[in-house]
């Protein structure tokens, strides 16, 4: 185990300063388009699909809301405050806001050099790499790591927070709740993808929605601390406060890292179910993308922090092992810091609220983990269906679902840790060097909109090589009007 805490950190130390690099160089590239864009945003998540294949913006939202809301937002936010400090949940936030434009790029990528595999669009960061880089060799190895990542590892941390907080809450044994949890994970990948988008559309809405009312109740019922809770967690991050001023390293560290893990920006886990969408113009379901980093990280995961720091419910442990604040000896970092939050206010229903707001968190981030391991798969096949490899891959998915729901906490945490910090290097360094082609994107869709243009995608007239699929839609579209 202390091994592979030595990998993670390696990994990760550098990392978040990178990431907030990345973000910041996408904000100047696309001139902050993330906020002078929203209003476009909110229009195209209202859009309906422009075409009768793929899945419509607001779909391909919800997927990836389902991956990205997941125990990060709960699990993850108590982690970055017991090691960081209240000073984490600033650079969460700042992480999320730069994020996005990461987000936007990977997606605008995503949507580029998607292909049309089966009726169905097929995108992400392979695709990219193999199309837009044109390294096809690195494309494969980035396949085959993600999809044994999102179906035979990661799966692990979700069902391992869901049967914790189950067996904390109601008693209820880890390998019932595995075993339950398997079946109806079963039951709805063995579905297809029409199955997991609708899975997605229902259950998205409802828990995200219902978790942040909550959480804002708590607030509000204690307005008086509002203030002095902003101005610890200020002088926290930038190292003036008194006790936490000598981690504000930490803070920066495990805010992002914890932001990272949450909302995946950069690490490429969006562009699947981006990539799906259909869409006139990348630019168009990027800015929806980016959109969904505000939703997990600058409301769901701050919802979930200023519970915490607010209540006083955490305990904070600097790097050298110096315990800080006690507030809480009996509780171990993670969702115990958000039940005993809700508890304040409520007592005795925390623990209850938060294994079910956790469930549906993990269970739909676990529906979203199998479909982007199947496109995985997919760009590796060459085809739709591969019936022997899908079926492995399915049992593979259960399999790991039920053991990390009765392994330790740590080794999972630690795994997928790993996983997606290693993912988020290679696909960061990708966007990086495709960054032109993102560029051309923005200022083609920005100069459509000012001419009072619906923006209508055309790569060729961009310069931009192997965007196929938008070479046949446009093969299509002139088809059609000869026609008539």
């Amino acid at each position: 185990m202390d091994t592979l805490v030595a990998i993670s950190d390696n990994i990760w130390n550098p990392m978040a300063y990178f990431a907030l690099a990345v973000g910041l160089f996408f904000t100047i590239l696309t001139g902050a388009i993330q906020f002078r864009r929203l209003a476009d945003t909110f229009r195209e998540i209202a859009r309906p699909k422009d075409s009768e294949d793929g899945i419509s913006p607001v779909q391909a939202l919800l997927l990836t809301i389902a991956s990205r809301v997941g125990v990060g937002n709960i699990a993850g936010v108590g982690t970055a405050i017991a090691a960081g400090g209240p000073g984490a949940l600033f650079w969460m936030v700042l992480c999320a806001l730069l994020g996005a434009a990461s987000s936007y790029a990977e997606t605008v990528l995503a949507q580029v050099f998607k292909r049309k595999i089966n009726g169905e669009h097929r995108g992400g960061i392979p695709f990219y790499i193999q199309y837009g880089l044109r390294i096809k060799w690195l494309a494969a190895a980035v396949a085959v790591i993600t999809m044994v990542g999102y179906g035979l590892l990661f799966p692990g941390v979700q069902s391992n927070n869901i049967a914790s907080s189950a067996e904390g809450a109601f008693g209820i044994p880890s390998w019932i709740t595995a075993t339950l949890l398997t079946i109806v994970l079963g039951f709805v990948i063995v579905g297809g993808t029409k199955r997991i988008v609708g899975a997605a559309q229902l259950l998205v809405p409802v828990m995200a929605v219902g978790y942040v009312v909550a959480a804002m109740v708590i607030i509000a019922l204690n307005w008086e601390k509002v203030v002095p809770t902003f101005e610890l967690i200020l002088s926290s991050a930038f190292g003036t406060h008194q006790i936490f001023g000598g981690i504000a390293g930490a803070a920066i560290a495990w805010g992002v890292r914890r932001a990272v893990f949450s909302n995946v920006a950069g690490v490429g886990e969006g562009t699947y179910a981006s990539a799906a969408a259909a869409v006139s113009h990348p630019t168009k379901q990027g800015l929806v993308q980016a959109f969904s980093i505000f939703i997990d990280t600058v409301v769901v995961c701050s919802a979930t922090g200023l519970m915490i720091v607010m209540t006083g419910s955490y305990n904070v442990t600097a790097p050298d092992g110096t315990v800080l604040v006690n507030n809480a000896p009996s509780l171990s970092a993670g969702p115990a810091y958000t039940q005993a939050a809700i508890d304040t206010i409520m007592p005795g229903v925390g623990a209850g609220f938060v294994a079910v707001a956790l469930f549906f968190f993990a269970f739909t981030t676990l529906i979203a983990f199998f479909y982007i391991a199947k496109t995985n798969l997919v760009y590796l096949t060459g085809k739709d269906e591969n019936v022997v490899l899908e079926r492995v891959l399915k049992a593979g998915m259960l399999a790991i679902t039920f053991y990390g729901a009765v392994e330790s906490a740590d080794v999972m945490w630690t795994i997928g840790d790993i996983g997606y910090g290693s993912l988020g290097w290679i696909n960061m360094i990708v966007l990086l060097c495709l960054a032109g082609v993102v560029r051309k994107v923005t200022k083609d869709y920005d100069s459509q909109r000012k001419s009072g243009m619906n923006p209508d995608f055309d790569p060729e007239a961009l310069g931009i090589r192997g965007a196929d699929y938008w070479v046949e839609r446009k093969a299509a579209k002139r088809e059609t009007v000869n026609l008539d």
